[in-house]
C-alpha cells in the first residue's frame, strides 16, 4: 500500500518466553524520535525476559493486554484495528505495533521530527512585549497558548482536512466566553471543506470566509501567541493549521487590523496617539495620490497661489498628465517593493532603496516626473508601512489605484463617491455573523473604549459586546487610588 517507500521502517523482533510472540514496529524514518523507539525495543526485547515479567505475562489474558499494562513505557498508546487509521498514524509520526496472530494492534506516540523551534516574530514585531512566535508544528503552537491560559475551559478540537495531505486543523476557544453558535459555525464550515490538500492557513481562510469578492480581509491572522491569546480572552476562536506559523482568528473586525499588541503594553495615552496615527496613515495611503491628481487636474482654485506657481514651474516640460505621472511612479514603486521582498535578504533591502533613489532622481532630472510627485509617492509608501497587518496594507494599496482613476475622471466628486461606496461596502461585510465595522456600525458606546483610542486597562471592564455576549465582565473595579501617607 505504501509502495515499498525507502523511508518506511519495519523492525521485527520477538517477545515473551523463548520468543513465543513475533512483534513488529512500523514507522516512517524522519518523523519519529529514534530515542523513544530504542528505549521501547530495549524494554520489550531485554527487560521482558526477566522472571517477574514472565509471571506478569502469564497472568495477562492476551499479549496485547500485557504490553499495554506492563510493556509499553510511553504515555500515548491507542488501539487500532483498521488500515486507514494505521496509515494515518504511520504517516503522522506515530509507530504502529503489530503482533503476529492478532487482528488488533496499537499506535504509539513517538513523533519527533525536526522543527524550526520557537524564534522571534518576523512580520509583526514590537519594541515592548513577548518576542516568541508560532512555529510550523501544531502541538508547539497550542502549547504556547496553554502556557499563557491555564484554564480548564480552554478547549481544543482537532480534525484532519485534505484527502491527500490529511492536514491537522485545530480550533481553540474558551468554553465559557466564546459564543456557542459561532463555534458551531466554525465547525460547520470546516466540515464542508472537501479538497485534496491544505498546505497553509491561507487555504482555510479562503474556504471559510464570509465574503469572497472583497479586497478587505475578514479573517485575522497572526504569528504572535500573545495576540491569539488576547483574542481568545475576548471570545474569539483560533484556528491552527499544522505546517504554518500563522494562526487564524475569527470573528475579525475592521478596527482589529489597526491594533498592535504593543498598544496594550504601553501607557494608554501613548497607545491612543499611535493608534490615531495609524488611521491617519491609512487615509494617506488610500487618498494622497488621488487628492493630488484631482486637485491639480480639476480644482486648481483650491491651491494657494504661491504653491500653484511652484507646482506649475515643476510641471513645466513634463509630457504626461498628473494621473499618468502618478501611475508610472506607483507601479514602479510596487515593482521595487516586490523585488525587494523576493530577492535574497542580504541584497533585497539595498536593491529596493537604491532603486527607488536612483530611478526617482533620474526621472526628475530627465523631465519625465515632477519632484512633487516623487514626494507624494514616497510619503504614500512610507505611510503604508505604518499599518501593523500586511493583508490590510496590501488591500489599501490596491484600492489606491481605483481612487486615482476616480480622481482623474471626476475630480474630488469621484473621490467622494468612491468613499461613499467604500463605506457602504465595509458596512455590508460580516465575519462569522458579526458586523465588520463594529463597534462603529452598529454603534456601541461601551466598546468605544478600545476602538479609535484605548482607555487605560482598568477602564476596559467588559469584553467586546458583539464578539461575546456571555461572561462579558472581565474585571471589576481596579481603578488605581493614591496610597495614604
Amino acid at each position: 500500500m505504501l509502495g515499498s517507500s525507502t523511508d518506511l521502517e519495519v523492525r521485527k523482533f520477538r517477545v515473551g518466553k523463548n520468543g513465543s510472540y513475533q512483534v513488529a514496529f512500523i514507522y516512517t524514518d524522519g518523523l519519529v524520535d529514534r530515542e523513544i523507539i530504542n528505549n521501547l525495543l530495549e524494554t520489550l526485547m531485554i527487560n521482558l525476559r526477566k522472571d517477574d515479567d514472565q509471571n506478569s505475562m502469564e497472568k495477562s489474558s492476551t499479549i496485547l493486554e500485557y504490553l499495554e499494562n506492563y510493556g509499553i513505557t510511553i504515555g500515548g498508546i491507542t488501539g487500532v484495528n483498521n488500515f486507514e487509521t494505521a496509515f494515518d498514524a504511520i504517516l503522522s509520526g506515530d509507530t504502529l505495533l503489530l503482533i503476529d496472530g492478532y487482528s488488533e494492534g496499537y499506535y504509539l506516540a513517538t513523533t519527533g521530527w525536526e522543527d524550526r523551534g520557537v524564534t522571534e516574530a518576523t512580520s509583526q514585531t514590537v519594541v515592548r512585549g513577548p518576542h516568541d512566535s508560532f512555529t510550523e508544528t501544531l502541538r508547539t503552537n497550542t502549547a504556547l497558548i496553554r502556557r499563557r491560559i491555564k484554564n480548564p475551559n480552554l478547549w481544543l478540537e482537532t480534525k484532519q482536512i485534505g484527502k491527500r495531505t490529511r492536514t491537522d486543523v485545530a480550533i481553540m476557544y474558551i468554553k465559557d466566553i466564546a459564543e456557542d453558535k459561532v463555534v458551531q459555525e466554525v465547525r460547520n464550515r470546516l466540515e464542508q471543506i472537501d479538497i485534496d490538500a491544505i498546505l497553509e492557513s491561507g487555504f482555510i481562510e479562503e474556504l471559510i470566509q464570509d465574503e469572497t469578492f472583497t479586497p478587505f480581509p475578514t479573517i485575522y491572522n497572526s504569528e504572535r501567541p500573545d495576540v491569539i491569546t488576547a483574542g481568545l480572552l475576548e471570545g474569539r476562536i483560533a484556528i491552527f493549521v499544522d505546517g504554518t506559523p500563522y494562526v487564524l482568528l475569527v470573528p475579525a473586525l475592521f478596527i482589529q487590523f489597526f491594533q498592535s499588541p504593543e498598544d496594550y503594553y504601553s501607557r494608554a495615552d501613548i497607545a491612543s496617539a499611535i493608534r490615531i496615527l495609524r488611521f491617519f496613515c491609512f487615509f494617506i495611503t488610500l487618498l494622497f495620490p488621488a487628492l493630488y491628481i484631482g486637485i491639480t487636474t480639476f480644482h486648481q482654485e483650491m491651491i494657494p497661489t504661491q504653491l500653484l506657481i511652484s507646482l506649475a514651474a515643476q510641471r513645466e516640460g513634463i509630457p504626461f498628465p498628473s494621473f499618468v505621472e502618478a501611475l508610472i511612479m506607483e507601479i514602479t514603486f510596487e515593482i521595487l517593493r516586490e523585488a525587494g521582498i523576493r530577492m535574497p535578504r542580504a541584497v533585497g533591502q539595498a536593491v529596493s532603496i537604491v532603486g527607488a533613489l536612483v530611478i526617482g532622481q533620474a526621472a526628475v532630472e530627465a523631465g519625465i516626473i515632477s519632484g512633487v510627485m516623487v514626494i507624494i509617492v514616497a510619503m504614500t509608501a512610507i505611510a503604508s508601512f505604518v499599518l501593523p497587518t500586511y493583508n490590510m496594507a496590501i488591500s489599501v494599496r490596491l484600492l489606491r489605484f481605483i481612487f486615482m482613476i476616480l480622481a482623474a475622471t471626476f475630480g474630488l466628486f469621484g473621490i467622494i463617491v468612491g468613499l461613499i461606496a467604500l463605506v457602504l461596502h465595509l458596512s455590508s461585510l460580516k465575519s462569522f455573523g458579526v458586523p465588520y465595522m463594529a463597534p462603529m456600525a452598529p454603534y456601541n458606546a461601551q466598546n468605544q473604549k478600545d476602538s479609535l483610542i484605548r482607555f487605560p486597562i482598568w477602564g476596559l471592564i467588559q469584553r467586546p459586546h458583539l464578539i461575546s455576549q456571555k461572561n462579558v465582565v472581565r474585571q471589576h473595579d481596579n481603578v488605581p487610588t493614591k496610597s495614604k501617607k
